[in-house]
């Protein structure tokens, strides 16, 4: 996926999920805090992303439902709020055929030993 974090890939891409999280970063006080965005300006962020030719937006893959509620298997027994949207960015990876790019070192070490491709940046 990220040719500048793993050397490896040559494309970034964003699905909804994650277009959905920037978003929500780029407009929160909490995490900018003074140079938090207004929507507009997020979407301006965004949509130069997209003006790059090594990112690109994915639609859903067809088989994101049942590989989804393969990723949450898991944690079928827990209280697992937090592992909702992990399991849904391990089960697009999986569908795209592509590694999850995470700065989560708990998503990494659940994705590694649940087979998922996934990289770490150090």
């Amino acid at each position: 996926m990220a040719e500048s974090v793993a050397g490896r890939y040559d494309v970034d891409f964003f699905s909804r999920y994650t277009e959905l999280g920037l978003l929500r970063l780029l407009t929160n006080m909490a995490a900018i805090g003074k140079q938090t965005l207004g929507l507009k300006q997020a979407w301006g962020v965004f949509d130069n992303w997209l003006d790059d030719p090594r990112v690109e937006f994915y639609a859903e893959p067809r088989g994101l439902d049942a590989a989804f509620r393969r990723a949450t298997t898991p944690f079928s027994n827990q209280q697992a709020s937090k592992w909702i949207g992990d399991c849904c960015l391990l089960a697009y990876s999986a569908e795209a055929a592509a590694p999850l790019v995470t700065f989560d070192g708990a998503l990494a070490e659940v994705a590694q030993n649940h087979g998922y491709l996934v990289i770490l940046p150090g």
